[in-house]
């Protein structure tokens, strides 16, 4: 071997070995983040025995349900709605496996398990946008992440949920970060797993449109595989998959009553904010979201297609969330994402000529984020304490399991009930739960006698319960005055079982 070619060995070894080198070193950045991550997610999610929010529970039954009997376990227990067994589209696949991997055998731990998984995929969503602004070169990216657990309270209470949100935000991280890295071919697998996963599929899509939005206005040029490659990937998805064709008629029937002006009430999540009360919960997102506006005008350069890009994006889920306070689920992390990119390079001019001061910038965010951060983590435990017990229901389903032939129908007076008792009890089927919409859609007439049995309307509710719901018990939680008091004179009405959350009546 010539001396020259020689070197040119030692050199590539060198390259080799300091390239293996320096990617141990990023992942083990990673990996001790992500820990980092879960434990700040465990002080949140720990502050109460239960699992946060009432679908958190039907879930984690699903998921138990799922690694039992296979990826599609027979739904048999909303039959009056767009989730009877024959129309039955499951809408968080690729989640409710996920949720299989900790799915206990016991109500205890399937709960605990509920609380690791929702421990870990947020923690997963968080790294995804440390390594969002990684790459695009922030100074101290790890902190600019820890800071996502400074900006609202609200948004770490959703994200400790057992829902498919932080599943959502984990992909539109990586799917933003391939648009900035313009590596669109990743965007076709991510699309079809976005679909299979949950159904805020159409998130990716806009996001994308924002992307070639600013990409054109910055740079004059449309990269419409930004936009193209995603929609292949989710076509792809909604058509090769184990629900098709009914999967694309619920996302329809589904999507349909929120974006129009249905009347029928459906989950809090749905409606808005009070403003004060988003100020409240997140206003250090809005700090945040003005920060980067300040620092793009401080800067007095012209904006590039990712900064531009992360204001669109900020802005759209800003829209979103004075719309639905689920978006909650969103907007502080592009709030943040938007801050960073912006504010770095002001800070970077900064100190180009101050070396001296570099070494003290980490000190310096940590001082700003300690306040925030010790505020917004000690307002997320006050929600997340605030859960309804977690053995809500827990003896009313036991009484139906035991005493009660399976398959026999339980007429309940409220939707939401259904998650507890389904997570309990799998024996009975369930006249109505996950959405109200899903009843109204399958059935009007039905829907509109629900409530008005529910309202204590109607007298002697057992002949209307037996007939047109096929309904053999009733549970109620004691709120539903109105339909109690009526129940109390009504002769087809047996108390069977009272505690301090429920009673269970038989009909005759």
């Amino acid at each position: 071997m010539t001396t020259s070619a020689l070197v040119r060995a030692k050199a590539y070894n060198l390259t080799t070995r300091l390239a293996v080198a320096v990617n141990w070193r990023i992942a083990a950045g990673a990996l001790a983040l992500f820990a980092l991550f879960v434990a700040l997610f465990a002080v949140v999610q720990f502050a109460t025995p239960g699992i946060a929010d009432n679908d958190g529970y039907y879930h984690m039954k699903l998921g138990l349900l799922m690694r039992e009997q296979g990826l599609k376990p027979p739904f048999v227990w909303l039959p009056m709605s767009l989730l009877s067994r024959e129309a039955f589209y499951d809408h968080h696949l690729l989640y409710h496996v996920y949720l299989a991997l900790f799915a206990g055998d016991t109500p205890e731990a399937l709960t605990f398990g509920a609380k690791i998984a929702a421990m870990i995929m947020p923690a997963l969503a968080f790294t995804a946008v440390w390594w969002l602004l990684r790459g695009q070169r922030v100074r101290w990216a790890s902190l600019w992440a820890v800071g996502l657990f400074a900006v609202s309270e609200a948004f770490l209470y959703r994200m400790s949920m057992p829902r498919a949100q932080s599943a959502s935000l984990l992909i539109l991280a990586l799917g933003l970060h391939w648009m900035f890295q313009r590596r669109f071919t990743l965007l076709i697998p991510l699309g079809f797993v976005y679909v299979w996963a949950y159904n805020a599929f159409p998130l990716l899509i806009a996001l994308a449109a924002l992307y070639t939005t600013a990409t054109f206005l910055t740079e004059r040029r449309i990269e419409w595989q930004a936009l193209v490659y995603p929609a292949i990937g989710i076509g792809l998805g909604l058509i090769v998959n184990p629900y098709f064709p009914q999967n694309v008629a619920f996302i329809v029937n589904h999507l349909a009553p929120k974006i129009g002006e249905s009347e029928t009430a459906v989950g809090n999540e749905w409606y808005p904010y009070q403003t004060w009360t988003l100020i409240e919960n997140s206003g250090f997102s809005l700090a945040a979201f003005l920060l980067g506006t300040f620092a793009i005008g401080w800067r007095g350069k012209r904006i590039d297609r990712v900064q531009l890009t992360a204001l669109l994006a900020a802005m759209a889920f800003g829209f979103l969330l004075f719309k639905s306070r689920r978006f909650v689920e969103y907007y502080p992390a592009f709030a943040l994402i938007f801050a960073a990119l912006n504010v770095a390079p002001l800070v970077e001019g900064w100190l180009a000529d101050r070396v001296r001061w570099q070494r003290w910038l980490p000190v310096g965010m940590i001082v700003v984020l300690i306040v925030p951060l010790i505020i917004t983590l000690g307002q997320a435990r006050v929600a997340m304490g605030r859960s309804k017990p977690a053995d809500l229901y827990a003896g009313a389903s036991a009484w139906l399991k035991t005493n009660t032939s399976p398959g026999s129908l339980v007429f309940q007076t409220d939707w939401d009930d259904f998650t507890r008792l389904f997570f309990y009890n799998t024996s009975n089927l369930y006249t109505i739960g996950l959405d109200p919409t899903y009843m109204e859609l399958y059935d009007a007439d039905l829907y509109a006698e629900w409530v008005k049995i529910t309202q204590g309307k109607v007298e002697q509710p057992s002949q209307a319960i037996r007939a047109r719901f096929g309904g053999e018990y009733v549970m109620s939680d004691l709120d539903h005055t109105g339909f109690l008091n009526k129940a109390e004179d009504d002769p087809g009405l047996t108390e069977v079982y009272r505690d301090q959350y429920a009673v269970i009546f038989e009909v005759e």
